[in-house]
């Protein structure tokens, strides 16, 4: 008898470690060229509307918002039921498309909330920020301009956000970097100009609370090797060399294994990336920890058939509707508590 109640008093033990290990995700998704349907005068949207070289109907519309939401709504649930507790998100038009896209049936019931800034992105295209009030409480939310040099067009704002996860302070960058359009070389300055942007903030952060816990996400259009990330950002790809107040980059591993987050003329690229400080990282200090890192990338969101065979399934594929998801797959950050 005494052994058998010795057990059962493990057994509980053991289960109640197990469900004391909270699991949190939190994702970046470039959700490829979601606009509505209407034109905007102010912005170079005319190929996505109805009208335009896309045909971009609000049959398309309705279509691309249940393709997303069948993404998002699966993400992280692997791990954790409540899926993402909050999303970063690129190429998003307008808070109108963030909204719909959250009052989607599937998503519905998370009754996930928007953050979004309009920018000066002349696509009209910027970056937004969905969460799940139950898991991530807003404090406070405001747009950063990114400096262009003479001549070049504006880009994309990066969207900070602050807030509390699961109780816990955070701070949140959103990034959309300039394109490799004209050459990675020809475009690299561009770049590094848009990380200074929220390394400059981190830095400040960091003087007050080297512990401070920061999520530095985005289509970066820079892989974990380049310049951006490892001069300007000083982020490091192994845990062990990340010291007090630097940054950790997952994803240089992922990369150096050949996997990539969307791919162009046969070659990998790892542009979406969520990059994290310290804080998650110290054994020493209570809360949010980091516990691995994920490309979402499911059979149904992979292309079958085509020049594109084996990429992230696209929305559309040479001006006609692909009844894809994004020419990006979605990353993932895993943190225990």
């Amino acid at each position: 008898m005494k052994k058998i109640l010795l057990l059962l008093c493990l057994s509980s033990a053991n289960l109640v470690n197990a469900q004391s290990k909270q699991i949190t995700a939190i994702g970046f998704y470039n959700l490829e060229n979601y606009y509505d349907t209407i034109n905007d005068p102010n912005t170079d949207d005319d190929e996505f509307t109805p009208n335009g070289a896309n045909a971009y109907s609000p049959a398309v519309f309705i279509k691309k918002i249940e393709n997303l939401a069948t993404v998002i709504s699966q993400m992280g649930t692997d791990k954790t039921a409540d899926g993402v507790a909050f999303l970063g998100v690129a190429e998003i038009e307008n808070e109108f498309v963030l909204k719909t896209l959250c009052a989607h049936p599937l998503l519905k019931e998370r009754n996930m909330k928007v953050v979004h800034f309009e920018g000066p992105d002349t696509r009209g295209v910027d970056c937004g920020f969905l969460y799940n009030p139950s898991k991530f409480k807003v404090l406070g939310a405001r747009s950063l301009t990114v400096p262009v040099e003479p001549g070049d067009r504006p880009t994309r704002d990066v969207l900070f956000v602050s807030g509390k996860l699961d109780g816990e302070m955070v701070h949140i960058f959103v990034n959309h970097w300039p394109s490799r359009r004209g050459g990675e070389a020809s475009t690299r300055e561009k770049r590094k100009i848009a990380a200074a942007v929220s390394k400059k903030i981190i830095d400040s952060l960091m003087r007050i609370d080297p512990l401070t816990k920061i999520f530095n996400m985005g289509d970066l259009n820079d892989d974990p090797v380049n310049a951006s990330i490892v001069e300007v950002l000083n982020a490091k790809g192994k845990i062990e060399d990340v010291k007090k107040g630097g940054i950790f980059n997952p994803w240089l591993a992922y990369y150096k294994k050949g996997l990539g987050s969307m791919a162009y003329q046969d070659t990998w690229s790892l542009f979406d990336q969520i990059l994290i400080t310290y804080g998650f990282l110290d054994k020493n200090s209570a809360g949010l920890k980091y516990a691995g890192a994920e490309v979402f990338n499911k059979s149904f969101m992979v292309e079958k058939f085509g020049n594109y065979r084996g990429y992230p399934k696209r929305s559309y594929s040479n001006g006609v509707w692909n009844d894809g998801y994004s020419d990006h797959y979605p990353t993932i950050i895993y943190l225990t508590k």
